[in-house]
């Protein structure tokens, strides 16, 4: 096959074929005496299986992991594909928990007919000491989560202590529910500000939603590609076999 059957064949255009292979995505094509390309069938089965990849796991993860694959014995690629399957249902049950996490605050806040009275909320008060013991977090992490705008402490005494009254509170513990899913400070960053909004927990439950629906699509790819890497697998264990028949007795 010419450069321009395959891409015709996999949809990719005749730079991004020669780009790919550069890359080690698809094996080195064989040379034609004139010095064309050579390729074969599996070169496209190998292209088809990056695209759904990429989809799934993002096209950094897709060119390493094929890239990998063609210098690896057929377990240890094998296992290199089986991870994405992981990394995706890490990703979910993060969300998962997230969702759960959410749902807790909102049924506690849901649980609280009427704002409490002034002086009861000042009792309710924690100092920064407390609420790190209470989350079973540093000092220093609060600190943070307040220059990074998650957390709004009030100040009080002319020490300019940080006082965190129970809205305070209230956003530490969702902050620290979202870090231990597994949220970066960009997307706590975004669910905190859904919460500023009149529905703010029924908006921060809606993007994680969309996160799921995003998830799932993308476990949908990985099992689209998974007869294109399956042929990819029977090609690298009869290379290998090739090279163990060949080996003297």
């Amino acid at each position: 096959m010419r450069t321009a059957d395959v891409a015709r064949a996999s949809g990719y255009s005749l730079q991004q074929v020669r780009d790919l292979e550069r890359l080690g995505v698809i094996p080195p094509a064989a040379r034609a005496g004139n010095g064309y390309r050579a390729y074969g069938p599996m070169h496209v089965v190998a292209l088809r299986a990056y695209r759904a990849l990429a989809f799934a796991a993002g096209p950094v993860v897709a060119r390493q992991v094929l890239a990998g694959v063609w210098r690896q014995s057929m377990p240890d690629a094998a296992a290199a594909i089986g991870d994405v399957h992981v990394r995706l249902a890490r990703q979910r049950d993060e969300v998962l928990q997230a969702r759960r996490a959410l749902a807790a605050i909102r049924a506690e806040a849901g649980s609280t007919h009427s704002p409490p009275p002034p002086a009861a909320e000042d009792r309710d008060a924690l100092s920064i000491t407390e609420l790190a013991g209470a989350l079973d977090v540093r000092t220093s992490t609060l600190r943070f989560w307040e220059q990074e705008g998650l957390v709004h402490p009030d100040r009080i005494t002319s020490l300019r202590a940080r006082h965190y009254a129970p809205h305070a509170v209230r956003e530490a513990r969702i902050v620290a529910a979202l870090r231990r899913a597994g949220y970066g400070i960009p997307a706590v960053r975004e669910l905190m500000g859904a919460l500023g909004h009149a529905d703010g927990l029924g908006e921060a439950d809606r993007i994680l939603q969309v996160r799921l629906d995003g998830i799932a699509a993308r476990s949908v790819a990985l099992l689209r590609a998974g007869s294109d890497l399956a042929e990819v697998l029977a090609a690298i264990a009869g290379d290998a076999a090739g090279h163990d028949a060949s080996r003297p007795a």
